[in-house]
């Protein structure tokens, strides 16, 4: 078994790992408009999306924020 250096802060071996599979990730495409999803796909997002609310201990008010009024 070969000894593995300490390349400390900056490790070039983790950085070309994370670019590598990166790079993979970004080759596989984005969907960009949400119309591609499947009527299934759509549920599914939505179902977990009202999972993780009801678990929230409150809503974002930056999700619904009307800026053109003050907040107090």
């Amino acid at each position: 078994m070969p000894q593995q250096r300490n390349e400390g802060e900056g490790s070039r071996t983790a950085a070309r790992k994370y670019n590598q599979g990166a790079k993979r990730t970004a080759e596989r495409g984005v969907r960009e408009k949400p119309e591609a999803l499947s009527d299934e796909e759509r549920r599914e997002l939505e179902r977990a999306e009202q999972e993780g609310r009801e678990r929230a201990k409150e809503i974002d008010p930056a999700v619904s924020r009307d800026y053109d009024k003050p907040t107090r």
